[in-house]
């Protein structure tokens, strides 16, 4: 039987077009536009089908240009910028009928040693002793939209675990949150794979962090939040069917403009990957 994590793992694949050209599907998550992580995992997906297996993606810039069309599928075209004794650059812009809609800059490199320091993994409760997301969920999709509520108690690619109770309106908290998550299945040995669900799953529940201190979500009437870019540097290579803790934090928002910036541990403390974002985040009034 086919599984939510077998279907994101389609969708992610893309297929072979002219010369370095690749064609992803689209997913209608229930808000009517692409979700910002399939494009990321797409295009993760395309730039490594150019390079060696000896290489493994380290770094990725990442810009949304516009909404992208969930009735059509996308076209990523892979430019080969540079092929160095160490390092690999692809450049990846993303197309639908109407023009580019995201571009990236990947960056590969070969394994090599070299100075070792990290971060230390924050106090967390262990993931098995939370409510997972459906859990969570269950007494809060009233107020969805109707087709996002039928999506919402679906299950999950990932098992997503929040340490802290979801937002609400009107509830002032600090711009900070971690949480849990690992794919809902055991995956194959590719770090490509590994790499680009990875970068599917940092765009979840980012850019909200912003909104934390605000009192309102992305649900409260009149807040428009889009993601406007996303970076992710990778130091570990990602194992993601095991658990990670992404810690999640924002800094700033001003401008109409806010930032977020994460950092993914594995459970035995390792840092795996270092993530950031600036989102729109615009309250329309009456």
């Amino acid at each position: 039987m086919t599984t939510p994590l077998d279907e994101l793992i389609a969708l992610l694949r893309v297929a072979d077009g002219a010369g370095d050209r690749f064609v992803g599907r689209s997913e209608d998550l229930g808000w009517g536009t692409v979700y910002g992580g399939q494009v990321l995992g797409q295009a993760v997906l395309a730039a490594s089908r150019t390079v060696g297996t000896e290489r493994a993606m380290h770094s990725l810039h990442a810009y949304f240009l516009e909404r992208g069309d969930v009735a059509q599928s996308v076209e990523y075209a892979v430019e080969r910028i540079r092929d160095g004794g160490a390092f690999t650059t692809r450049r990846v812009v993303a197309s639908q009928a109407a023009g580019p809609i995201f571009n990236l800059a990947a960056s590969f490199q070969r394994a090599e040693t070299g100075f070792v320091h990290q971060d230390e993994m924050p106090a967390a409760p262990p993931p098995e002793s939370l409510p997972t997301e459906l859990e969570r969920l269950a007494a809060r999709v009233a107020t969805y939209p109707p087709k996002m509520r039928e999506r919402a108690l679906r299950e999950r690619p990932f098992d997503v675990r929040a340490v802290e109770s979801p937002a609400e309106e009107g509830t002032k908290r600090p711009p900070s949150r971690l949480l849990w998550f690992r794919a809902a299945g055991p995956l194959p040995d590719d770090t490509a794979l590994h790499t680009a669900l990875l970068a599917y799953v940092t765009d979840y529940a980012f850019l909200g962090t912003a909104l934390l201190p605000h009192g309102v979500t992305w649900l409260t009437p009149g807040v428009q939040a889009a993601s406007l870019d996303h970076v992710m540097w990778i130091h570990e290579a990602p194992r993601v069917d095991a658990w990670h803790l992404y810690a999640m934090e924002s800094p700033v928002a001003t401008g109409a403009r806010g930032l977020v910036r994460g950092r993914i541990f594995r459970a035995d403390g390792k840092l795996v990957a270092t993530t950031a974002q600036e989102g729109l985040l615009r309250i329309r009034r009456a």
